[in-house]
């Protein structure tokens, strides 16, 4: 297993596409009679098509930077994968219009694959396009022991070194970001995205890389906390999510379902606890 104390944030784009690009702008004022020229920071949105052996499964609107570590969440997420070495190894290739990223699987995992491959148009913003039957729609394996518990100042630490780790979005304004606490609190991983879901997928692939157990930990993430993001973090196996922004209906279902549990509308001051607050230790609790 890693080093639990080391961070594994290598996602700066250096050797990659950009993940940002400068344009130029008009300012308008509505008081003023003239437009004023300006410049800003954009975040880079491109068609990725993730291939397996030589089948693609899915063409995915994302941040292009850290695509293997999402080619390792992105595949346990959707079921393709249950263990990280069921991957034998994965590449970028240049596509039409964008990249393809190639996951080359295991014999057995890809003829599993094969029997019940699934087709979905990917988007930033949907997680479960493509599925034809309610009865398909993913559902985590159950989670094996409690989980441990977490102290608010742990989460209230991860949180402000999330907001502090978010440089795309601090140039940008414009990507979801979804990290891994350490039970202290301080951030081991951070992945940043257009889609919150890609976000979370590539932070739970970086764990996923690096051996990282579910029981060290908790995630964050900084968009609201659908269904799909709720069935990711179960499907990791962790015990606590914590999303800065609302969770749907659905989200605390499935947390519950999950006995996961769900933190959202989390502030510096003050979160909101949806499920499972025999994990939570307040102020003055002891383990």
């Amino acid at each position: 297993m890693a080093d639990a104390a080391r961070d594994f944030n290598d996602h700066d784009g250096v050797n990659g596409p950009a993940t940002a690009v400068k344009v130029g702008t008009l300012v308008v004022a509505y008081d003023e009679p003239e437009a004023r020229p300006d410049s800003r920071a954009l975040a880079v949105e491109m068609p990725v098509n993730v291939v397996y052996g030589t089948v693609p499964y899915a063409v995915m609107m994302t941040t292009p930077a850290d695509l293997e570590d999402f080619a390792y969440g992105f595949s346990l997420t959707e079921g393709v994968i249950e263990t990280p070495d069921e991957i034998r190894g994965v590449s970028v290739e240049p596509g039409e219009g964008g990249l393809r990223l190639m996951v080359d699987l295991a014999p057995g995992r890809l003829r599993e694959h094969l029997a019940r491959k699934r087709a979905i148009s990917g988007r930033t913003g949907c997680g479960v396009c493509g599925v034809e039957d309610l009865a398909a729609l993913p559902t985590a394996k159950a989670r094996s022991g409690k989980g441990p518990q977490v102290t608010l100042a742990a989460i209230q630490a991860a949180l402000t070194a999330l907001s502090d780790r978010q440089t795309l979005n601090r140039e940008t304004r414009a990507v979801h970001a979804a990290g891994w606490a350490r039970l202290d609190g301080s951030l081991a991983a951070v992945r940043e995205d257009v889609g919150r879901h890609n976000a979370l997928d590539k932070c739970i692939g970086a764990l996923l890389r690096e051996g990282v157990r579910p029981d060290e930990g908790f995630l964050v993430i900084t968009s609201r906390c659908s269904f799909e993001m709720a069935e990711k973090a179960a499907t990791l196996g962790a015990s606590v999510l914590v999303a800065i922004s609302a969770p749907t209906s659905l989200a605390i279902e499935r947390a519950r379902c999950h006995d996961m549990t769900l933190c959202a509308i989390a502030r510096s001051d003050t979160l909101t606890v949806f499920s499972g607050r025999e994990r939570l230790l307040l102020a003055g609790e002891g383990a």
